[in-house]
């Protein structure tokens, strides 16, 4: 809460109306934790709601694709909301093809084969809510550069528990929230552009913060903010985001890697208090942080057993996810291992 106090409530008490300067300072300080754990320069992130959000602002914005390549590709394990944009996206001409669940989204061979020419963006997600497998971006970008296709990646589910940058990734566009492992709650969405894009990029779902200088407020002049803030919009939240850089800034001093090391130390312990042939059922390799269980038609006995000891989880369908952070103890996963079903 000092956080939210400090950057957002505070300012309101003692300013009113002259809040402005010092929720805007707040909101430089989440980009600017954005770039100093996820890489790249503040300037070329935009805050935003949420993801779908900033995909939504996105498509309308890129440059007119040539004729016969029109379609965007993303893997049917994307998150849904992601793949509801792309779907309206038709009103833009473009069509959607989906890469289906037999065609393995973590090889780079699946995507090869469907980043056919007349594909003029992926939409790749970097670690897939549903199963935990990890997409090889940076070699499915690199095909999509050769290829002339706009890339967008979804780190959704890796930024803060893999340790990533935003620059090496090598997309046009990074989406991502602060509400999985960055542990800053719903509302705190991202937008990254790569820079030398920022300028052919023109946004049609604008407002007074896309402005070059939000607050000349002359209705006859409306300058593109020259960088990311372009896809800003309207008057903004401040709060969400006041909450999120305290996550972000935590999540700096604690270290990625440190971060990775102790989930990866967790679903060990869990795995070992756990029944005798559990491990078999989950996909240990290519990753992310949630250890994603299939449980099929026990689902039911498994959902007792764990809110019994009362654990929180959650299930994507018939699959029961765990996932460990720094909030969590050694204890706390020999716990769940012992409470799975024998």
């Amino acid at each position: 809460m000092g956080s939210a106090y400090a950057g957002f409530i505070q300012p309101w008490m003692e300013r009113g109306g002259d809040a402005w300067p010092a929720w805007l300072d707040c909101i430089d300080r989440f980009r600017a934790a954005l770039a100093a754990l996820l890489g790249g320069h503040d300037r070329e992130y935009c805050p935003q709601p949420n993801l779908s959000a900033a995909l939504a602002k996105l498509l309308p914005a890129l440059p007119k694709p040539p004729a016969g390549k029109r379609v965007w590709l993303a893997s049917e394990e994307a998150f849904p909301s992601l793949g509801f944009v792309l779907q309206q996206a038709l009103g833009l001409g473009y069509e959607l093809r989906l890469l289906p669940r037999s065609a393995d989204p973590g090889e780079v061979q699946s995507w090869d084969t469907a980043l056919t020419p007349d594909v003029c963006g992926a939409l790749i997600t970097h670690v897939h809510s549903n199963n935990g497998v990890v997409s090889p971006v940076a070699e499915i970008t690199r095909l999509c550069a050769a290829r002339g296709i706009w890339s967008i990646v979804d780190v959704a589910q890796s930024a803060g528990i893999l340790p990533l940058s935003v620059e090496t990734l090598g997309a046009d566009v990074v989406l991502g929230s602060c509400v999985k492992w960055l542990c800053g709650g719903p509302g705190a969405g991202f937008l990254w552009l790569r820079a030398g894009l920022i300028p052919e990029l023109k946004p049609v779902d604008v407002g007074w913060f896309s402005h070059a200088d939000p607050f000349e407020m002359d209705i006859h002049s409306f300058r593109y903010a020259e960088d990311a803030r372009r896809f800003w919009g309207g008057t903004p939240s401040v709060a969400p985001y006041a909450i999120a850089t305290a996550g972000l800034e935590l999540l700096a001093r604690a270290g990625i890697d440190a971060v990775l090391a102790h989930n990866r130390a967790l679903i060990q312990a869990f795995l070992e208090a756990a029944p005798d042939g559990l491990r078999g059922r989950v996909r240990l390799e290519q990753r992310g942080g949630t250890l994603c269980i299939p449980v099929g038609e026990e689902l039911a006995a498994m959902r007792g057993a764990l809110e019994a000891a009362q654990l929180r989880f959650d299930c994507r369908g018939a699959v029961v996810r765990l996932s460990f952070h720094l909030c969590n103890t050694m204890d706390d996963a020999r716990v769940a291992g012992r409470a799975w079903p024998r």
